[in-house]
């Protein structure tokens, strides 16, 4: 008997929810969206994927949705789609169903991508180049999907934590990265989930005071053409292809083989971090896929419908329309697309129970044809939504077409990556801003109050005025960038080992390497690194808003200066931690705790919105209050800012100088001051019982009124 003969002879009518291969009644119920196919077509293989056993036509369409239910067939079943319809490039439809196409709900993938030429819809050097088409069949090595078994046992999300809004403190980190060369996490589990959940690393999360892990990409990725053959791979993961799939390559080696294994190892990581009482949040990329541009292979949404799924040129549909700098934008903005993502985004929170997304080129999510809209359909549905509603919602406010950059113009509980901070609180420090000039005290002000001008601008536009300081999410460093060490000792990229002659990565990204380029020997010089990379940490977690610090930045991970590190899975890429610097993490872990004991530098609100809150009041060094013309006094930057909030009062000096600042201590209303902090670690905390003190060079000072302090 032929493993054929196995399958029924015929489809039966299927249902058109959910969305997938779903096992139900003994067998499978497939259900895609094509609006524009005329057939569509599901395809069984044999377990090695290589041979395509039994072809099925699904019915429809019905509202652009095609169904059918296969009896018998079960949970681990392979299988593929193909679609018939127009190939009118011109018209925007890129239809060929010799390829076939990866299922855009699969739970579980299997296969390599590997770039082949028969996975392109067109024959590579046809002199009609993408508008030509290709009639090899590439069903043997395509990827597949497999049905999955519906997840067994309660979700994750059951002992969520659930952290109040102002009590987050953010953590960016790679699941493999943080790991991989980790002492005290085994072989074995280095650079997996499982390794991010190891005892060790719990241990030194709960150590450092975060709340909230932001992983880098975890979706099914794949590597994009030109890193073929180079020896390098796409490590950062910002090229999904599999929105339902967590990524083998984030796996144990003991389970990577299996999907089923590895979505098991992710959710029992989420559920160690949750007993812990960490948060995860996923950076989710639904604004491009691995199709790229025309030129690009046909692997899923193209294949199936790309004039629903893609943006295309108005003028020249043949042409994709590229906002993301990466050759495709995804049209969130057709309802079976929105749909899509929102379904997405309910699996990852309902079944694998993460806290929240961090969603790249956030813009592309609200585009309309008039460009982004706060008020857009997708934003509406997300806030709508009762499971989503329980989530972190945080946007990368820029992408890359015209009107790209939103910072401050998302709707609702979105928190925002706030770039004005990170390049103010650098400046500040560096002494010397983007623009090369020294970055001002009012510029400092703004940014240490969670950017009021920003987040809370006066006359609010699109709901603005109903956001809080917590909207904005402050940091340094992230992860497409100089890590903190690295702003600190270089004064351009190093980027040369990815291959790209170093014209990869960021131009003129703001840092500052104090006179030698890398590491130094110098104590000088040392010494100023070491103040300013101190003093920025107590800046990021002090200020008003929520921090996010950058994983290894809190013991001084260097990668040799390369600010693009997305193709380095090497120790270029990995925590370097061996050489972590424990006094900094001992640092950076009483910063965080400074912020949990003290309210008042944590506050849901705006400072004197509300009778009887929160109150800031910024002085200058001689003791008097800030004055207009001392905030533009040139070449005076050090100040002080005085908070308070009826019970409790503190005094934050800073002087970004390369010289110590005298200040004079406000001493109404009897207060008595006693020192909680010194970034450069010059003065230990002690009572000040004179008028006046000195704040050493790069440093920042935090005060306490002791007469309402604890005994």
């Amino acid at each position: 008997m032929s493993a054929s003969s196995a399958f029924p002879d015929s489809i039966e009518p299927g249902r058109h929810e959910p969305l997938g291969a779903t096992v139900r009644d003994g067998g499978v119920n497939f259900a895609v969206f094509s609006e524009h196919a005329h057939r569509v077509e599901v395809c069984l293989f044999d377990e090695r994927g290589t041979a395509e056993l039994k072809r099925y036509a699904l019915e429809g369409p019905v509202d652009g949705l095609w169904s059918g239910f296969l009896p018998g067939i079960q949970a681990g079943q392979l299988y593929g789609l193909r679609a018939h319809g127009p190939h009118a490039p011109c018209e925007g439809h890129r239809f060929n169903a010799n390829k076939l196409l990866l299922d855009p709900y699969a739970r579980e993938i299997v296969g390599q991508f590997r770039n082949l030429p028969e996975d392109h819809g067109y024959p590579f050097g046809h002199p009609e180049g993408p508008a030509a088409f290709d009639e090899r069949d590439n069903g043997a090595t395509a990827l597949k999907a497999r049905v999955a078994a519906p997840l067994r046992g309660l979700s994750p999300r059951a002992n969520a934590p659930r952290h109040a809004p102002r009590d987050v403190v953010l953590y960016e980190v790679h699941v493999k990265g943080f790991s991989m060369r980790h002492p005290e996490i085994p072989e074995a589990l280095r650079g997996s989930y499982a390794g991010l959940a190891h005892p060790a690393a719990i241990a030194h999360f709960k150590r450092l005071g975060v709340t909230t892990l932001s992983l880098l990409p975890v979706q099914f990725a794949v590597d994009e053409p030109h890193l073929s053959g180079t020896g390098l791979r796409n490590y950062w993961g910002y090229n999904t292809l599999g929105f339902f799939a967590p990524d083998p390559r984030l796996a144990s080696g003991a389970v990577r083989h299996d999907p089923a294994a590895v979505a098991a190892e992710f959710r029992a990581m989420v559920h160690a971090l949750h007993e812990a009482g960490l948060e995860v949040v996923l950076d989710v990329v639904y604004n491009h896929t691995p199709e790229g541009n025309e030129w690009g292979p046909t692997l899923s949404l193209r294949g199936l419908d790309q004039k629903s799924y893609y943006r295309l040129q108005a003028d020249d549909p043949s042409r994709m329309e590229n906002l993301t700098a990466c050759g495709n934008t995804v049209n969130v903005e057709h309802p079976r697309v929105a749909q899509l993502v929102l379904d997405s985004l309910r699996f990852w929170a309902g079944e694998m129970g993460v806290d929240g997304f961090r969603f790249d080129l956030a813009p592309v999510l609200g585009r309309t044809a008039a460009g982004h809209d706060p008020r857009a359909a997708f934003y509406t549905a997300l806030r709508q939504d009762p499971l989503l509603a329980q989530v972190h919602l945080i946007a990368e406010p820029w992408d890359a077409g015209p009107g790209g950059y939103q910072l401050g113009r998302f709707p609702g509980r979105f928190m925002e990556w706030n770039d004005k901070f990170r390049d103010t609180a650098r400046g500040f420090w560096l002494g010397h801003g983007p623009d090369g000039q020294a970055v001002g005290r009012g510029e400092f002000a703004r940014r240490f109050t969670a950017s009021s001008d920003v987040f809370r601008p006066d006359p609010p536009t699109n709901g603005s005025g109903q956001r809080s300081p917590l909207a904005s999410i402050n940091f340094l460093a992230v992860h497409d960038g100089f890590t903190l060490n690295d702003l600190v000792s270089h004064g351009r990229k190093h980027n040369e080992a990815n291959g790209e002659d170093n014209r990869d990565g960021r131009d003129g990204e703001l840092c500052g390497n104090f006179g030698v380029e890398g590491p130094a020997s110098d104590p000088v010089i040392r010494q100023a690194r070491e103040r300013a990379r101190r003093a920025m940490l107590a800046t990021l977690l002090l200020s008003q808003g929520t921090p996010m610090l950058y994983s290894g930045d809190e013991f001084g991970n260097s990668q040799g200066g390369n600010n693009n590190a997305y193709c380095q899975d090497n120790e270029i890429g990995w925590l370097d931690w061996p050489s972590a610097d424990e006094a900094l993490i001992a640092f950076t872990a009483g910063l965080a705790r400074l912020r949990r004991e003290h309210a008042l530098l944590r506050h849901a609100q705006w400072f004197g919105t509300a009778e009887g809150g929160p109150s800031l009041r910024w002085f200058h060094p001689d003791g008097h209050e800030m004055r207009e013309h001392d905030w533009h006094q040139g070449g005076r930057h050090a100040l002080a800012a005085l908070l308070s909030d009826g019970r409790e009062r503190l005094l934050l000096m800073v002087n970004p100088g390369a010289v110590p600042a005298r200040f004079a201590l406000p001493a109404g209303e009897g207060a008595r001051w006693s020192l909680l902090l010194d970034s450069s670690g010059e003065l230990a905390p002690a009572p000040l019982d004179a008028g006046a003190m000195t704040a050493p060079s790069r440093s920042l000072l935090l005060c306490i009124d002791r007469r309402f302090q604890p005994l």
